[in-house]
């Protein structure tokens, strides 16, 4: 669960993670908060790794996929600590990791009605006609921080988890299609965020479009023999 001052909801979501999926390990990276995100995730009983700066949400993650990698789990699934991703909905992203190593929560694929407009919406549109290509299956929801990693992805992302912008969304998903890993979805709904600061409003909106357009280029024209890991994968 990555945290950037997120001391206003991170409390409630691990409390909610820990009654809805009882006996899972919750842990909390605080990506260089200035607020209280560590001493709240703490009280309401995560294992919390506090950062010393911020690295971004794949700093975070690439923390988080180690510590799994190390300790020998065999699933790892991101759930934004900002109350947006409802736990009820892990065990569908579990089940798919029974025939995929990477199962994205997909907000267009028929539940809820989360809904994105203008250069963020022709974005992600985009992104999804790319990346389905490229993983060889239909995605529409590429951008999607809900998501479960069955072994191959942990030991992939452990090493290679991309910290620049959408990486941890566009770029992941093309190391994992390029490494060879299968990619699937599920539906989810996502809820309004029960506290902190947005990572977008209009303004970034308008820049949206053409910055993924770059994370994507870049994340193809990185060799492809940057992303094994020791043959493992």
């Amino acid at each position: 669960m990555p945290a950037f001052n997120e001391q206003a909801s991170v409390g409630d979501v691990v409390r909610e993670v820990q009654q809805k999926l009882p006996g899972v390990t919750v842990l909390v990276v605080d990506d260089g908060s200035a607020d209280a995100t560590t001493q709240v995730a703490t009280e309401a009983g995560a294992l919390v790794a506090t950062l010393p700066f911020n690295l971004g949400v794949g700093g975070a993650m690439r923390v988080g996929f180690r510590y799994a990698l190390e300790n020998g789990f065999d699933a790892v699934v991101q759930v934004d600590s900002d109350g947006q991703h409802d736990p009820a909905g892990v065990p569908a992203l579990l089940a798919g990791l029974d025939s995929a190593d990477l199962v994205l929560g997909a907000r267009f694929a028929g539940e809820g009605d989360y809904a994105v407009r203008g250069p963020r919406q022709w974005a992600m549109k985009l992104l999804a006609a790319v990346l389905s290509r490229t993983a060889g299956t239909k995605l529409t929801d590429t951008t999607s921080g809900f998501k479960a990693s069955g072994p191959r992805a942990i030991a992939l992302f452990a090493e290679h988890y991309p910290a620049e912008y959408l990486g941890d969304t566009i770029e992941a998903l093309v190391i994992a299609s390029r490494s060879g890993l299968s990619v699937a979805q599920v539906p989810v709904a996502m809820r309004p965020r029960a506290g902190g600061v947005p990572s977008h409003n209009p303004l970034k909106a308008a820049t949206y479009l053409g910055r993924a357009a770059l994370a994507l280029v870049f994340a193809f024209i990185r060799p492809k023999s940057t992303y094994r890991v020791g043959g493992s994968v």
